[in-house]
């Protein structure tokens, strides 16, 4: 694990952004095109305000979610509504967002054809991952319903999986497409996660989840 720390937030989601625009950038010219996987929630935003405004070829890059609850996009629990609003604009808005969400009743209905979406786009040029103060990454939860099953090397691409922590029911990439990224980065903030992250090293990944990508990752904190 390589950590670089930041002595503030702003500059420290302005660095991580530069870098992944930078690596994409160079997928874009080596390969011609490039995916992106960005997880949910709030804290990254500002990593998404920055890079719609970066002049890439956007039409050639894929973006696709760690994780998504099983809720559709007008949910104000939906994180492909967050990343359509915070990154799929500006210049990014021609860049093609992979959906991991499907109106159905369960995901398990759904998952072949999430997976035959997503499958030419793999694997990921570059990996952004938040981390929990409970050590979940992407919907890897500590005690979720399949866990082990998404951390062994044979797992599928996605997975459904249920969690107390998790509410609704999440879709996930699983620890194997995960690892095969090219780049790897974790974005955390605050000395709560900054202990976890410590935490994490002394345990197991079905202790930790988290702990599956930390050899593979580079860790950006901010307190």
């Amino acid at each position: 694990m390589k950590l670089e720390t930041y002595p503030d937030r702003e500059l420290m989601m302005l660095g991580v952004a530069n870098t992944i625009a930078g690596q994409l950038g160079e997928f874009l010219r080596r390969e011609g095109a490039a995916t992106l996987s960005v997880p949910g929630g709030t804290t990254p935003g500002p990593i998404f305000d920055t890079l719609s405004g970066v002049d890439l070829d956007w039409a050639n890059v894929a973006v696709l979610l760690n994780d998504e609850r099983w809720v559709p996009e007008a949910s104000d629990r939906s994180n492909t509504r967050l990343v359509r609003e915070r990154l799929i604009r500006g210049r990014a808005a021609n860049a093609r967002l992979l959906p991991l969400y499907a109106p159905a009743e369960t995901p398990e209905d759904m998952l072949p054809a999430l997976e035959d979406g997503i499958r030419p786009h793999l694997p990921i040029s570059v990996l952004l991952l938040g981390m929990g103060a409970d050590m979940h990454t992407a919907s890897l939860f500590p005690g979720a319903d399949r866990l082990d099953d998404a951390l062994a090397p044979q797992a599928p691409i996605l997975m459904a999986l249920r969690a107390e922590a998790a509410g609704e029911p999440r879709v996930t990439l699983t620890l194997p497409a995960l690892r095969a990224a090219y780049h790897i980065h974790i974005l955390i903030t605050g000395p709560e996660k900054r202990a976890a992250l410590d935490r994490a090293q002394q345990l197991t990944a079905r202790e930790a989840p988290v702990k599956g990508i930390l050899d593979l990752a580079t860790v950006h904190w901010a307190e």
